[in-house]
Formats: structure tokens, C-alpha cells, sequence
């Protein structure tokens, strides 16, 4: 197996404009990611840029970075135009897809994405959990909550569903985190696809996944980290990397 690692990235956020590029501790918020991501050594790392300004900001920053169509539809579509551009060849068998909003993401997070990919021959798309940070996760619609067929100590399991609704019974609800790990057949067959009906009704795009028949597994991680949709969020961030400083 040969992972590559790709980022999407564009300035046109709806919550906060410019987000990429926003300063959390005196570096990009991109470049953050990017190097978090070189620090999982699953793969090489580049950016998959909407902008001009980010391709510069990544270049300056030491980071590899290829421009795509600023009018790409989706992350997940700007991933395969990238991987077309760096990679015609098929070298790459798998892509790690990191969201480029999440600056404090750990490490073992991307490794435990494709140490699904590589155990679990079942796995077309490999993600990643964590448990609800509290009971308000479970009614909150931000709060994407997966369902797996997971068993007591398991490390991981294969996902049944996602939704933002809620989650009744017992036993721990699994938040959901936005990093995807595709064995290359699958993310062609899922960006060739238009959206299904239930990633319209949930607004997730995953749902297009299974409902094409595709194999979703979560990997447990200890914590979801930070994601930065809101000026909120990334004053959150800021504070954060200036505690950790």
C-alpha cells in the first residue's frame, strides 16, 4: 500500500472567509495541518489549493501545494483533481484526506486512518471517532454522530450510518471526525457519483458512500480535535496555541 496525504483548501468559506490562511500562533492555519500530517509519516503531504494566496502561503512555508479549479463542487473533489495532477500515473493507491480546518489534529488520527486501510482488506474508506465529549453531543446537529458495529475494546468497526440527528439508547454515542482515508478505486467511484438522496437529506457526503455499496470503517481515537468553522472557533484556536506555547 502507498499513501499519499492531500489536503483541501480554499479561501470562499461561508462561516469564515479566508480560513486557510488564518494566523493561529504566527503560522497559517494550513500549514499547521500540513505539518501535523508530515509529522504522521504515512506519506507525502500537499495541500489541494482553490486559491492562488494559499499555493503561495504553502510554497513559502516549505509545503508541496498544486492549484485546482476554484469552482470544484467539494474537498473530496478537489482531492481527485489534485491527485490527477501530482500522481496521472496511479502510484498512489490510497488518499488520506485531511481537512485543512483542524490545526491541533493529532498524528496517531492519520496513522490510525491508514492502519485501517492497510489490516482491514473489507475497508474501501477508513475514518475516525472519538466518544462524546458530553450529552450535549447527542442533540447538537453539528455534532456528527457515526454508528458502528463495534464491540467492547475494539479499536474499530465498520460504520452502519451517520447522521446529525440523535442518538437514543444506551451504550456511548462516537462522534464523528472529518478525516477519510480512500483506497484510490473507491474515491474515483465515489467523486464520479452525483450526491445520493441521504447525503441531501443529512448533508453528509459519506452517506453517498454507502449508498453506493461502499465499506466504511471508524477507527476510536482518544479525542476529536478542534475543527475551525466560526471566528469563535478560531479564537479558540488561537487561545489554545497560545496555552500550549
Amino acid at each position: 500500500m502507498t499513501p499519499i496525504v492531500l489536503i483541501p483548501a480554499r479561501m470562499a468559506a461561508a462561516r469564515l472567509p479566508g480560513k486557510p490562511l488564518a494566523d493561529i500562533g504566527g503560522i497559517p492555519m494550513v500549514v499547521r495541518v500540513a505539518r501535523l500530517a508530515e509529522a504522521a509519516g504515512v506519506g507525502p503531504v500537499a495541500v489541494a489549493a482553490g486559491d492562488s494566496e494559499i499555493v503561495e502561503a504553502c510554497h513559502e512555508a516549505g509545503i508541496d501545494c498544486v492549484m485546482t479549479d476554484p469552482g470544484l463542487p467539494s474537498g473530496s473533489d478537489r482531492i481527485m483533481a489534485a491527485l490527477k495532477l501530482l500522481d496521472p500515473g496511479g502510484r498512489y493507491d490510497c488518499v488520506i484526506n485531511l481537512q485543512g480546518d483542524m490545526p491541533f489534529v493529532d498524528p496517531r488520527t492519520i496513522q490510525a486512518c491508514e492502519h485501517l486501510l492497510r489490516g482491514e482488506a473489507s475497508c474501501d474508506i477508513a475514518t475516525a471517532v472519538a466518544e462524546e465529549s458530553s450529552t450535549a453531543d447527542r442533540i447538537n446537529p453539528d455534532v456528527v454522530k457515526a454508528i458502528l458495529t463495534l464491540k467492547p475494546g475494539q479499536p474499530g468497526g465498520r460504520a452502519l450510518y451517520f447522521t446529525r440527528g440523535v442518538v437514543y439508547g444506551e451504550g456511548p454515542v462516537w462522534r464523528h471526525i472529518g478525516i477519510y482515508g480512500y483506497r484510490r478505486a473507491a474515491l474515483e467511484r465515489f467523486t464520479a457519483a452525483p450526491p445520493s438522496p441521504l447525503e441531501k437529506r443529512e448533508k453528509l457526503e459519506q452517506l453517498r458512500a454507502l449508498e453506493l455499496g461502499l465499506s466504511i470503517w471508524a477507527a476510536v481515537v482518544e479525542t476529536a480535535p478542534i475543527s475551525v468553522d466560526t471566528p469563535s472557533d478560531l479564537e479558540a484556536a488561537r487561545a489554545a496555541a497560545k496555552a500550549a506555547s
